[in-house]
């Protein structure tokens, strides 16, 4: 894949921008950076942005921590852990960045330094766990942290997907039905009333009248819905789309509430995770600023500035709208007894419990309202096609 790189080289003056062939983005990085060149900037090339529907399979970071805490905690060094890893590593991509990685390290850098270089493999947070570990040197720990905190993050995520799952084969289920009897039942019914003729009901003609169109300009209006369903997919692998759509549902008031509870859930449990790794709160502050969107984070930089004058989290939290009722008591609590790490956990433990019982009922209301529409609009369909044989069997008695 073609990526284009803009950086800096200390022999030029001024920025250069060029044109490398990587197989990932951390690759086409450090091939640059090895040349000398300071990156300032790395993106996929026009052609790969805009023709490749394929995504290259993400760096397993979980994996990695679990397995890495597994080597260190059997008595084995950073490196011999790492050289362990990248030694039995099968994937060339997964390989090439672990060999990156112990290149770094052999140059003198530290794990946090060398894991920074490579950004699209590990998140700022997963970086920030990792530097928080090099002032304990209990790295181990840290990591296992890391792990506990995805698998809480994944378990949250994974039921919303669960629970989308059954409206999503219903509204599946319900089109491929409803594109069967509009695609092929209504153009032969079509036929038979233009042979038999008499007057339809108007309803009927339209209906009717769709099943000619589709006759004259069949390849056309395929064509359509199979560009129109390609643009779909492509759209729902576009990050930007998905932060697009979800940034519509923050709009919509019935649903706003609880997104919101969503974002804030995120937001205190990779607080948390930090601040018990012994970070500092306005530093924690500015890395899990990430986890919020973009509409908050101005929020919380205005947040973050009152704490840093001296002012208690609670009270920033509240003035600026970054937490609940119930999770400002929980947060007076954590200041007064000193265990605001741990309360940011529990905060975000009472946040998922409460979008698990949100998600519960929306679905049981969900799923009978998409059957009852799909119903109507299938049974629609059919008592417009069988309509007028009915009026015609009527007036032959």
């Amino acid at each position: 894949m073609q990526f284009q790189v803009r950086a800096l080289h200390h022999s030029h003056s001024g920025i250069v921008a060029m044109h490398v062939e990587a197989a990932t983005l951390d690759d086409a990085r450090v091939q640059v950076e090895q040349r000398g060149y300071q990156v300032l900037r790395v993106q996929a090339g026009r052609l790969s942005r805009w023709f490749t529907f394929t995504r290259s399979q993400p760096f397993p970071v979980v994996l990695f921590s679990q397995e890495l805490v597994s080597l260190l905690r059997a008595g084995l060094s950073l490196m011999e852990s790492l050289e362990t890893l990248a030694e039995k590593e099968r994937h060339p991509e997964f390989s090439r960045l672990l060999q990156g990685i112990l290149g770094t390290l052999r140059e003198g850098h530290t794990l946090s330094t060398t894991l920074q270089r490579f950004p699209s493999s590990f998140s700022p947070l997963f970086v920030a766990t990792v530097r928080a570990s090099e002032r304990t040197g209990d790295l181990a720990e840290a990591l296992t942290r890391y792990v506990a905190y995805q698998g809480q993050v994944d378990g949250v995520r994974k039921k919303l997907v669960s629970a989308s799952i059954y409206p999503l084969v219903l509204l599946a289920a319900g089109g491929l039905v409803m594109l069967f009897l509009l695609l092929y039942v209504v153009p032969k019914f079509s036929h038979l009333y233009e042979d038999v003729g008499g007057n339809l009901p108007f309803m009927s003609q339209v209906l009717l009248g769709w099943g000619k169109l589709l006759e004259q300009h069949g390849s056309e209006v395929m064509t359509g819905l199979s560009i129109g369903l390609g643009a779909v997919l492509y759209a729902i692998t576009r990050k930007t789309v998905r932060d697009w759509a979800w940034d519509r549902l923050r709009s919509v008031p019935v649903l706003a509430g609880h997104v919101l509870v969503y974002d804030l859930a995120r937001f205190y449990r990779s607080l948390g995770m930090l601040l018990r790794g012994g970070i500092p709160v306005v530093q924690a502050l500015g890395m899990t600023s990430g986890v919020l969107p973009v509409s908050l984070r101005a929020k919380l930089a205005a947040a973050t500035n009152d704490i840093r004058e001296g002012k208690p989290m609670s009270s920033a939290m509240d003035r600026h709208e970054l937490t609940t009722p119930v999770a400002l008591r929980m947060l007076r609590v954590g200041e007064q007894s000193g265990q605001m790490g741990e309360m940011m956990e529990r905060i975000a433990g009472f946040y998922d419990e409460e979008i698990a019982r949100w998600v519960d009922r929306l679905s049981r209301l969900i799923e009978p309202v998409l059957m009852a529409v799909i119903g109507i609009v299938i049974g629609t369909i059919v008592v417009l096609m069988y309509l007028p044989i009915f009026e015609l069997a009527g007036s032959i008695q």
